[in-house]
């Protein structure tokens, strides 16, 4: 039996809105699916992915063995410079998704090679004992140069949910990109100067790993719940600020946000390690990126709610902005939606009665996300969920070929991110780096 994605869109007011959900349904089921709908939706939707099943888009996911990595390999070419040709040939480490086994050996390559401006570090260990490696990229001071004030970093994240092997691939991607031009190119030279780079590729490997090789599109990680049968929980619902895992009790459920907060292990793990990086170790996280997939968003706080807003959203709003234009002006121009997280997430539906919106839920549930931890618990004022490519035509099975692209894109976020703290763009000319934190009032049950 064959699954495939169909994209229901809200009709309002006679016309079609750009709400809409994706659903994943066996091909047999749709008919019975539509009856069930009210008239004006049984014509409101559209298939994804019309030239292959939802098998077929799962298998061309995984790596081709002509493009030089095998599916499970765990050997790859040290080279770091693109194949020859016409100079447009992507690395070949980004011609396809890479497993677990192919990343980790990566990651340890490039800290061995460039040892100036990277280090491989671990910010704790998974459920199943797996390490969660990072690379910390950035040219620290001598001792002579006498640094004052801690250490300016940017935490970029990804591979929260198993199944976006983009954001995973986003990530190593921005990580060699920033390591193999210092020295070479002058505004990355300056940045790693500047400020640290934290690139973790993915903060969730127990359920990367078990997306690789038993279910493609699992999304939690791979801890025993309440149901001996139902494992997993969703790390980015796990974040105790505005928790409300109390309310959606079902383990099988997919954003199932654990029985009580910080009960996925890897979160907890993560919060710890930003925590006593910020404590102990004499780090100023001033930016927070946390890539994810799919429907080309720029998000930033709150998740929680869509009736709060933080108080620099002005802030939040325009380097959100700058980092959809840089998007969009860059190599591929795609466009990408500035809003808010909650928003981002769900579908708005308008009542007729008192001319109000019905909040709808679409993607995902709302409380104890990252996003909200950073910006609220340690007061990280520049803090995003970033949903890259695509819109729904691929969601979570994004072609190997968009890999490069993505990068691309992202790269020239990041750089701008970058302009943007250093105060040398933004309608206020950026806040600068001494304006890089935020301090939130917000007290657990208490409304702004």
């Amino acid at each position: 039996m064959c699954e495939l994605y169909v994209r229901q869109v809200l009709k309002t007011s006679g016309s079609y809105s750009e709400d809409w959900a994706d659903v994943r349904v066996a091909k047999d089921v749709v008919p019975s699916l539509m009856n069930l709908l009210t008239p004006s939706l049984r014509t409101a939707h559209q298939p994804l992915m019309r030239d292959l099943d939802l098998a077929q888009a799962i298998f061309d996911s995984y790596p081709s063995s002509a493009s030089g990595t095998q599916s499970h390999g765990s050997h790859f070419s040290p080279n770091l410079k693109p194949s020859p040709s016409s100079g447009k040939t992507p690395h070949p480490f980004f011609q396809n998704y890479q497993p677990l086994s192919v990343i980790t050996p990566w990651m340890s390559l490039m800290s061995s090679m460039f040892t100036t401006h990277v280090r491989l570090i671990s910010i704790g260990l998974s459920y199943e004992g797996r390490p969660i490696p990072a690379l910390r990229v950035g040219v620290h001071p001598t001792d002579n140069d006498h640094p004052s004030g801690a250490r300016k970093t940017v935490v970029i994240t990804g591979g929260s949910h198993a199944r976006e092997w983009i954001s995973t691939s986003t990530v190593t991607y921005l990580a060699w990109s920033l390591i193999n031009a210092y020295g070479k190119d002058r505004e990355i030279t300056r940045l790693l100067e500047e400020f640290d780079f934290v690139l973790v590729p993915t903060l969730n490997p127990d359920g990367y790993v078990y997306s690789w090789e038993t279910d493609r599109l699992w999304r939690k990680n791979r801890q025993p719940t309440s149901l001996r049968f139902c494992r997993g929980v969703d790390l980015d619902r796990s974040y105790p600020f505005k928790w409300d895992g109390d309310k959606r009790t079902n383990p099988c459920a997919e954003s199932f946000a654990g029985e009580e907060p910080f009960q996925g292990v890897e979160a907890r793990r993560f919060a710890d390690w930003a925590q006593n990086e910020t404590q102990y170790n004499n780090v100023d996280i001033v930016g927070f990126l946390d890539l994810h997939s799919y429907s080309q968003q720029i998000l930033y706080p709150y998740a929680y709610s869509c009736n709060e807003s933080p108080p620099s959203i002005e802030d939040l709003e325009e380097l959100g902005l700058g980092l959809a234009k840089a998007i969009r002006i860059s190599r591929k121009g795609q466009s990408y939606k500035v809003t808010s997280a909650c928003e981002g997430n769900v579908a708005f539906a308008n009542n007729n009665n008192n001319n109000k919106k019905t909040v709808l839920p679409r993607i995902e549930s709302s409380g104890g996300s990252a996003l909200d931890w950073f910006y609220h618990e340690l007061k990280v004022k520049y803090s995003y969920q970033i949903k890259l490519r695509d819109t729904g035509s691929y969601g979570f099975l994004l072609p190997r070929e968009s890999i490069v692209p993505t990068g691309e894109e992202v790269l020239d976020a990041v750089l701008y991110f970058g302009r943007f703290m250093l105060g040398e763009v933004g309608l206020g000319r950026g806040g600068g780096v001494e304006e890089g934190r935020v301090e939130t009032e917000v007290e657990e049950g208490v409304e702004l």
